[in-house]
């Protein structure tokens, strides 16, 4: 079994806010899977379903963002889990917007969300990484985040979502390597977002 963990701020407000790219996700995995995720257990909202012979819980904490850990490390202890059966979707100001990153591991790099999965269950989970850029000269780094995203971003938002979807079926039915060697590329020059 994997859990599957999209992060995001819960409530109305943070919607459709770059941070909350990692529960798109989820709702997409939801709906491609026909499950309903909207059971509570231990802090999230979650629903159990397959992609072919791999069970997974889909799981959307419900503390907010910068208490993303404990709901983490409440559902992986439940499930007697190790971090090497946790996948986390999440957004990534390092990298430009669309862009999709698979790794194992690594850093926080200042988000909030994986700073305190780290500190409760350490670091050694899957990453789908979700490229949202930087915020233009002068903004606040948290009022971007936190913002919606712009009506051009708005139309390739669905697009990216999916490939963030499809990065995490890959993980589960092909492994860490397969989805990395697919999605870890760069784009060449002209093509949509990679």
């Amino acid at each position: 079994m994997w859990l599957v963990v999209g992060l995001g701020n819960p409530g109305r407000r943070y919607a459709a806010t770059r941070h909350n790219v990692g529960f798109s996700v989820i709702e997409t995995l939801a709906k491609r899977w026909s499950i309903p995720a909207e059971g509570k257990q231990l802090g999230s909202l979650v629903g159990t379903g397959r992609l072919g012979d791999c069970k997974a819980l889909l799981a959307r904490p419900q503390s907010f963002m910068n208490r993303s850990g404990h709901p983490v490390q409440s559902l992986l202890g439940y499930f007697k889990l190790g971090t090497e059966r946790l996948v986390v979707a999440h957004d990534d100001l390092d990298l430009p917007f669309g862009r999709i990153q698979v790794k194992r591991g690594g850093g926080h790099g200042g988000h909030n969300g994986l700073r305190d999965i780290n500190k409760h269950s350490g670091s050694g989970y899957i990453r789908v990484r979700v490229g949202i850029g930087r915020p233009p000269e002068g903004w606040d780094v948290a009022d971007y985040v936190l913002g919606k995203w712009t009506p051009a971003e708005t139309t390739e938002i669905p697009s990216v979502v999916d490939r963030a979807s499809d990065a995490i079926e890959t993980v589960l039915r092909d492994g860490l390597e397969g989805a990395m060697n697919q999605f870890n590329v760069r784009p060449k020059a002209n093509s949509p977002i990679g």
